[in-house]
């Protein structure tokens, strides 16, 4: 069957409170949703953050035309032939990301066409993982609203929460030790999100939360240095995740060969799609290194049990937080003891599309990806 068309619509969600890490302050959250439509009408769907880059004119300029008019045989194929088009573009960077979307869209398609699950599809299977709440969002959230939104969550299973870095290190180290406290037992983690400039800098402030028993600490410092990310491990006594938002030519060999983690942050959606994340997740494993996605649970909790990955946390953002907006409509977790049950076996990624919310958005389409998007599709 072949791909007729490839179209992006962007979805810019604003948000109540801005979120402020160091130079980098978010005032809205920008999504890209994918479509690849094949000769029969079925089509297939993917999402992913833009994090204001220019996803839609990079699929629409230089991927969909390495990909109308092809067959949808195997989505890899495809992926590789697009790849190898353009190395300045699409080998890194946002044009990584674009090029992860326009695959997982693709896989997503091949399962409606086949009528098959991902599990089915890519064989594997799925089952309970562990669930990682996203809380302190906003990242101005004081310790005791935090407190109070921990324990919320505990009663109803969660046992693990992340927690965002604060506009300065005295209210994240508040924030910490209070999630600690409300939360003895529990795992917890703090995520720098890249503010923190230098080794030096990290291995600061591990020490003064050092006597916490954090999970991890992850994104310790700005992507590109994986030399400066092995100076925190070789000095930090918590351990070291690291990966967000660094799809591209050298992740996750980079921070693999310096030995630079103790877990490799994964992410579909920026890491080269289906096609690429099974390679990543592969040299994890040959590194014996564990690993983490990032985010986007409805599509990590299928992919990485079913490439083997029967451990790995899932990340969870609280809906009407503003962590992932786009989520928040689609399919909840089961919590039981802190696992997730498996969602809802689908045939490719099932719905989706949560058109309701998209459209009470700011929206640009200029190619139609959300005109009469099949029912299958929609939540």
């Amino acid at each position: 069957m072949k791909i007729t068309k490839v179209s992006v619509a962007t979805i810019n969600h604003i948000l109540p409170v801005p979120i402020v890490y160091g130079n980098w302050i978010m005032d809205h959250r920008e999504f890209a949703l994918v479509r690849v439509d094949l000769e029969d009408g079925t089509a297939g769907f993917a999402y992913g953050l833009t994090r204001d880059g220019p996803i839609s004119a990079i699929v629409h300029r230089s991927i969909a035309p390495c990909y109308v008019g092809k067959e949808l045989a195997d989505p890899s194929d495809l992926f590789y032939g697009a790849l190898w088009t353009n190395h300045a573009v699409h080998a890194a960077g946002i044009g990584m990301r674009a090029l992860s979307l326009v695959d997982i869209a693709c896989w997503d398609a091949l399962g409606r066409i086949t009528n098959k699950s991902f599990q089915e599809l890519l064989g594997g299977e799925l089952c309970d993982l562990p669930a990682t709440a996203i809380v302190g969002y906003p990242p101005t959230m004081q310790p005791d609203e935090l407190v109070e939104q921990i324990k919320d969550l505990q009663k109803r299973g969660w046992n693990r929460f992340k927690i965002p870095i604060s506009p300065d290190l005295e209210l994240s180290e508040a924030r910490l030790r209070a999630a600690r406290e409300a939360a003895p037992n529990d795992w917890v983690g703090f995520d720098i999100n890249m503010v923190l400039r230098s080794s030096e800098a990290v291995l600061d402030f591990e020490k003064r939360i050092r006597d916490l028993n954090l999970g991890w600490i992850e994104d310790v410092v700005p992507p590109g240095d994986a030399g400066m990310v092995a100076r925190v491990r070789a000095g930090s006594k918590t351990p070291v995740a690291m990966g967000d938002e660094q799809g591209g030519s050298y992740h996750p060999e980079a921070l693999l060969t310096a030995g630079a983690v103790d877990i490799i942050r994964v992410d579909a959606t920026t890491n080269g799609g289906v096609t690429g994340l099974k390679k990543s997740l592969q040299r994890a494993r040959d590194a014996q290194v564990k690993v983490s996605p990032h985010m986007f649970p409805h599509l990590h909790s299928r992919l990485l049990p079913i490439f083997g990955f029967k451990d790995v946390p899932i990340e969870w953002g609280i809906p009407g937080t503003g962590v992932h907006p786009m989520d928040d409509g689609l399919e909840q977790p089961v919590i039981e003891n802190g696992m997730m049950k498996p969602l809802t076996t689908s045939v490719g990624l099932g719905k989706l599309v949560d058109y309701e919310w998209i459209t009470k958005q700011q929206v640009t389409d200029q190619l139609g990806a959300l005109d009469q998007i099949p029912a299958a599709c929609l939540k």
